[in-house]
Formats: C-alpha cells, sequence, structure tokens
C-alpha cells in the first residue's frame, strides 16, 4: 500500500521469474527501482498484464475494453505495485464494472497495488505457487521521520479510499489492517494461500 502521491512502489527484488520455481518463498526484501508502466497482450479471450500501476492504467484498460470486446480474463503475470493509487483503484473499478475475471496464474507475482487490481475482478482465480505480496504504506512525518501506515489512527482519513474501496469489492476491511501489519513499507509479506481464501481475495479458492 502506498499513500496517494508517493512513489513507493514494492518492487520485488528479484522480480523475474527465477523465483518462480519456489512455492515457499515468502520472504523477500523490495526495493524502489524504475519501473514499466503497466500493459496487457491479447490473445483471444485472455490479455495478460505486465508493469506498474500508474496514471495511464485507467485508460489503458479502457482502451483494452474498447478494442478488444472479446477479452473476458486479465492474467497477472508480473505486475509489482503501483505508483499512483487513486488511478490503482478507478482502473479497478473499471474491471469490476466490465465483469472482468482476474487471475494470478502459478508462475504469477503480484503486489502491493498489484494485489488492489487483482480486488476489481468480478471472478478471482489464483493458481497454486503464485504469488501475493502485501505490505504497509509509509509517508514522511512532520519531523522528517517516517509515519508507517499501521502507526495512523484508524479514524484518520488516510485510511478512508482504500477501506471504502474494499467495502464497494466485498473484501472485509480486516484485510486493509492486516496489510499495514504484514510487514513494513520496505518489505513484503507473501500470503499463505489460507490468508488468501481467509480475506476472501479468490472467489473459488486457490487451485
Amino acid at each position: 500500500m502506498r499513500i496517494a502521491g508517493l512513489f513507493r512502489i514494492a518492487v520485488i527484488a528479484t522480480l523475474s521469474f527465477s523465483i518462480q520455481s519456489c512455492c515457499d518463498c515468502r520472504e523477500k526484501g523490495v526495493e524502489e527501482l524504475p519501473y514499466e508502466a503497466a500493459a496487457f497482450e491479447v490473445e483471444g479471450q485472455t490479455a495478460s498484464m505486465y508493469g506498474v500501476i500508474d496514471h495511464t492504467t485507467p485508460r489503458v484498460v479502457g482502451s483494452l475494453i474498447d478494442e478488444h470486446p472479446k477479452v473476458t480474463t486479465i492474467v497477472m503475470i508480473d505486475v509489482p505495485g503501483s505508483d499512483d493509487d487513486p488511478a490503482n483503484l478507478a482502473a479497478a473499478r473499471l474491471v469490476r464494472e466490465h465483469g472482468f475475471t482476474t487471475v494470478v496464474p502459478s508462475n504469477g507475482v503480484i503486489a502491493s497495488g498489484g494485489v488492489d487490481f487483482f480486488i476489481g475482478g468480478a471472478e478471482r482465480i489464483v493458481e497454486s505457487c503464485a504469488k501475493l505480496g502485501v505490505h504497509s504504506w509509509d509517508e514522511d512525518g512532520p519531523d522528517g521521520g517516517i509515519i508507517y501506515g499501521n502507526e495512523v489512527p484508524r479514524d484518520d482519513p488516510s485510511h478512508t479510499m482504500f477501506l471504502e474501496y474494499y467495502r464497494e469489492m466485498g473484501v472485509p476491511e480486516d484485510f486493509y489492517w492486516f496489510t499495514l501489519d504484514a510487514a513494513p513499507a520496505a518489505r513484503i509479506h507473501w500470503m499463505s494461500d489460507e490468508e488468501i481464501i481467509g480475506f476472501g481475495l479468490v472467489t473459488g479458492g486457490v487451485q
């Protein structure tokens, strides 16, 4: 998670498919790196998604809807996060409104804002060994220090955007508070199958 407007992308340090062979790799660090904006590769009824979600993503999703009306499924191969939370949630709402199914395949890695986008799917599928990573957001404090999301009072307006989105998507608010405690902004917690199912992130279990 990130506060809107802050460039806090959860880029997995070894984001290549070299980590895909290990189903139990749940604790790898993250770092901030240059990125390629999220894009789709379309084949038949499937659009494979790669890249970081940013201010261009709502337009890219809109183009997918307009230009590829046969597409029903977004397969998220490599979506490490977002650098624009309002744009991310706007794009995810387009996904829900259009009724797309979102899938994280067995070789897929999504994290941070990528998980929020995945939740936009009307139907949501996670295959065995797929990686879903979550963490807290942080922001610069008034004294020059860092404030983490789980240190901000729960009634603070900074939480509202995410809480409203999860309620709208039918995901329990407890998931949001879980992400804030699961890992600090500079790390990633890789969710277990039990956590993915327990927080209702999938509509049909982990396959």
